[in-house]
C-alpha cells in the first residue's frame, strides 16, 4: 500500500471535528527538521491524551493520536510548535515538522586580546600557532582506521560482553536490547544512504527535472526511503538506475501532496 506523505504546513484546520470522538486511536509516523536537516531529541507530546515520545538520531517519531488531538514539540535551541490532528494527518499517518531555531540575541561584546586588529589576514601573522596534532604524528598504531559510530559501539557491546565473561549477550537477547540497537544501526544505515544519494545530485535537478519544490527535498527523500527498494538501489551506486528510481516515486509524491 503506498504511504501518503503529508507535511503538516499545508493541511487546513478548517474541518470540523465534531466527529473525533468516533475515530479510534492510530499511530502517527513523523520526522522533525530544521533548515532541511533532520533535528534528534525533541520532546513530542500529546497533550490531550498525556502521551510524549521523543525523536531519534534520524528526527524520526512514532506516536498514537487522535482526531482533534494537540501535538507539542519541545527542544532548547528550537522554538515550541503545536498544532492539531485533523482529519487529513489522521489519514496520513506520516507528518513532516520544520522547527524554527530559537536565536538568544545578547548584547554585542568587543574583545581586544593580544591586541588584535579585527583585520583577520594581519591578525593571522601575528599569532603563533601550533600544527594540528593527530594519530600520525603522535606514532598511534592504526592512524588510518576508522573507528566505529556510536551505534557500532554499543551493539558491539550488547553481543560479544565488549572483552568481558559474556554474559550481556544472554541478557541483552532476553530483554530484546540487541534487537534495539539493530535497528538503530539500520535507521543510521537508510540515512547515510540519503546522504549519499543527495552528494550525487544537485538540488537544481530536484527542483528542474523531478518538479520537487527546494523546501520539499528532504520531505521527498524521506518518502523515498520507506520505500523497501531504495536500499538496493542506492547500493547498487549506479547513478542512471538511482536517478530513474527518483523520477518514478517523484510522481507519485507530487500526486500525493498535490504539486502538480
Amino acid at each position: 500500500m503506498k504511504t501518503k506523505y503529508l507535511p503538516f504546513f499545508f493541511l487546513s484546520l478548517t474541518f470540523g471535528l465534531s466527529w473525533a470522538q468516533d475515530l479510534p486511536e492510530r499511530e502517527l509516523s513523523g520526522r522533525v527538521i530544521a533548515d532541511e536537516k533532520n533535528v534528534a531529541d525533541v520532546h513530542v507530546m500529546n497533550t490531550t491524551r498525556g502521551k510524549a515520545t521523543i525523536t531519534n538520531e534520524s528526527g524520526q517519531f512514532q506516536l498514537s493520536v487522535g482526531v482533534g488531538d494537540t501535538l507539542l514539540f519541545s527542544a532548547i535551541q528550537f522554538r515550541r510548535k503545536s498544532f492539531i490532528i485533523t482529519k487529513e494527518i489522521y489519514d496520513a499517518r506520516v507528518i513532516a515538522v520544520p522547527l524554527e531555531e530559537f536565536v538568544n540575541e545578547l548584547d554585542e561584546v568587543v574583545l581586544r586580546p593580544y591586541d588584535l586588529s579585527g583585520d583577520l589576514d594581519r591578525d593571522m601573522q601575528q599569532i603563533d600557532t601550533e600544527g594540528v596534532v593527530s594519530a600520525t604524528i603522535l606514532g598511534l598504531p592504526n592512524p588510518y582506521h576508522k573507528p566505529p559510530t556510536q551505534a557500532e559501539r554499543r551493539l558491539f557491546e550488547a553481543t560479544s560482553g565488549g572483552g568481558l565473561v559474556p554474559l550481556n549477550p544472554i541478557l541483552n537477547a532476553i530483554t530484546g536490547r540487541t534487537k534495539y540497537l539493530k535497528k538503530i544501526l539500520q535507521t543510521q544505515s537508510i540515512y547515510a544512504r540519503t546522504e549519499r544519494v543527495r552528494e550525487f545530485y544537485a538540488d537544481s535537478l530536484f527542483i528542474a527535472d523531478l518538479k520537487i519544490p527546494s523546501a520539499k527535498i528532504d520531505d521527498f527523500m524521506y518518502y523515498c526511503e520507506v520505500d523497501p527498494g531504495f536500499s538496493g538501489v542506492v547500493d547498487s551506486r549506479d547513478r542512471l538506475q538511482i536517478w530513474e528510481f527518483l523520477k518514478k516515486k517523484s510522481g507519485s509524491y507530487r500526486e500525493a501532496n498535490a504539486l502538480d
